[in-house]
């Protein structure tokens, strides 16, 4: 069987037209991923899970940002709406973990409910005073410890719930001070004080399926973003030990410089496995899809045990309004965590 494409595509609306579901079957990609302009109801979201994957002809995954807070793009009234991370693992206190989980645990029951199985969580970087606002709450903590912790809390809780995890900003966007969606952050960070504190979150929780890359500049390390550099890819496999698959941020960020196709074409040959491409645009995708060819061989087998760890079908039945009811306890100190 021919390897999937190495890309992540995104539908343009609520509903797959005939041309786009003949241009995915073309493209190929291995999996896809939605935003709040797919989004109306249950049961159309449901419908648009649906057509992708028969689209492809595969059981391909189906990724959403569903953080919390602003990055949220499943809400009221049919969804839950959740504080930023930050926020509620400061509140949560010493019972960040089992809430965190928890959270992530409730989130996945509802993803999964409409044919969703990848969320592009946990935020692993470290938030610092100065870390931009776009990303700052989206973190867990300000130290490697507490942010390791909760990270991995809530990585176990979308897997408990059949969701595959995506943790970012590999090797750590903490110490961005500008919006990589408009322009490149450089970080002057000597790699010391890069590896004891961003690098070493990520090493932590190097045994993850999967991770995303950061469009990040490095100074001590290299001139180009990290989604586009061969010697911080080669930091995360070998020297961070991350042995799962490894997709870019979004490639159409203002980050990131040249055309569709210069961009993936770099990052497939810095050591990305997949290109992300997220805002619908179907030339950008033929460009996108072209340029990244088809999963490696080292690749696939990346991609065949993330897909091993998300299983094979939705968990078991899953009490929601018990599970809101005990996070809000653990959340007001009323329960032990």
């Amino acid at each position: 069987m021919t390897a999937a494409g190495a890309c992540i595509l995104a539908p343009e609306g609520q509903t797959l037209t005939t041309r786009e579901a003949a241009f995915f079957r073309d493209a190929d990609p291995w999996g896809f991923i939605l935003f709040a302009r797919n989004i109306d109801t249950p049961d159309q979201v449901r419908r648009l899970t649906g057509a992708l994957r028969d689209a492809v002809g595969r059981d391909a995954p189906v990724f959403i940002d569903q953080e919390g807070g602003r990055v949220q793009r499943m809400g009221p009234p049919h969804w839950l709406g959740w504080a930023p991370p930050l926020d509620d693992a400061a509140r949560a206190g010493t019972g960040a973990e089992t809430a965190m989980a928890l959270r992530a645990r409730i989130i996945a029951a509802e993803l999964r409910s409409v044919g969703i199985d990848g969320n592009c969580i946990p935020c692993a970087d470290i938030a610092r005073p100065d870390t931009h606002p776009i990303l700052r709450n989206r973190c867990y903590g300000s130290d490697a410890g507490t942010v390791i912790a909760a990270a991995r809390a809530a990585a176990r809780g979308c897997l408990d719930g059949g969701v595959l995890p995506v943790m970012k900003h590999m090797p750590g966007h903490g110490r961005a001070v500008v919006d990589s969606h408009g322009e490149v952050p450089r970080v002057t960070a000597s790699p010391e004080a890069l590896r004891q504190t961003d690098f070493a979150v990520f090493t932590a929780l190097s045994d993850l399926p999967l991770g995303m890359s950061a469009h990040v500049i490095y100074t001590a390390l290299d001139d180009r973003p990290g989604t586009l550099s061969p010697v911080i890819h080669k930091l995360i496999r070998s020297e961070i030990g991350f042995g799962g698959l490894l997709m870019t941020d979004d490639i159409s960020m203002g980050a990131l410089s040249g055309s569709m196709t210069e961009r993936a074409e770099a990052a497939i040959g810095a050591g990305c496995d997949l290109v992300l491409h997220c805002n619908g645009d179907r030339a950008e995708m033929a460009a996108v899809a072209e340029a990244a060819g088809r999963l490696t061989e080292a690749g696939e087998t990346r991609a065949d045990a993330a897909l091993a760890a998300r299983g094979s079908a939705a968990p078991g039945d899953f009490d929601i309004a018990a599970a809101v009811a005990r996070f809000e306890q653990i959340m007001t100190g009323q329960a032990d965590a």
